[in-house]
């Protein structure tokens, strides 16, 4: 308990912390730069939400789009699909790629309200994804930030990716581990 009053005294609170990086990242400042952020975050928030629960993949992949997410040709996104919220462009999805229902891709990772965690053991990550062409991520899978999935890979079902994985290979669990190559 000592450690929290002590950063408490040292440090502002965590969620102008977090306001402010993430300001930063999109070189925002002062007051105005708040409404814009907040406006941009709302605009994204709405066409996430309505891409998760979108009848058709493709205008899914259309609203994705719009959000700024970098989608290829002939690419599949299951009902439920969640792509960051914060930095959606930092996330690329090559042509012929399939991702399952409820799947989750992130770009950043953030302990937002531990200052212990955030200052000793995980300072925030904001790092691209990129799923290459022919992938197939299967559903419920989460994609963490810095990774890339390569071409013509299977990422099976409910697995954790939290490093890169090679192109032609099947990975499952958690986290995900190499099951077999493909030839």
């Amino acid at each position: 308990m000592e450690y929290f009053e002590e950063i408490n005294a040292q440090m502002e609170c965590p969620e102008k912390i977090n306001e402010r990086e993430v300001m930063e990242y999109y070189g925002y400042s002062g007051s105005f730069g708040v409404i814009k952020f907040y406006f941009r975050y709302l605009i994204c928030w709405i066409l996430q939400k309505t891409a998760k629960i979108c009848p058709h993949y493709g205008i899914s992949v259309k609203l994705q789009r719009m959000r700024g997410v970098n989608i290829g040709k002939h690419v599949y996104l299951g009902p439920g699909v969640n792509l960051d919220d914060l930095y959606p462009e930092l996330i690329t999805i090559e042509d012929y790629v399939s991702i399952g229902m409820g799947t989750m891709i992130f770009a950043h990772s953030n302990p937002r309200c531990s200052p212990y965690l955030k200052t000793k053991y995980y300072p925030k990550e904001v790092k691209p994804v990129t799923v290459k062409s022919g992938a197939w991520i299967a559903p419920g899978s989460i994609i963490l930030a810095g990774t890339t999935i390569g071409e013509n890979s299977v990422v099976a079902a409910g697995s954790v990716v939290m490093k890169n994985v090679e192109p032609s290979t099947v990975v499952v669990g958690c986290p995900a581990k190499v099951l077999r190559k493909l030839e």
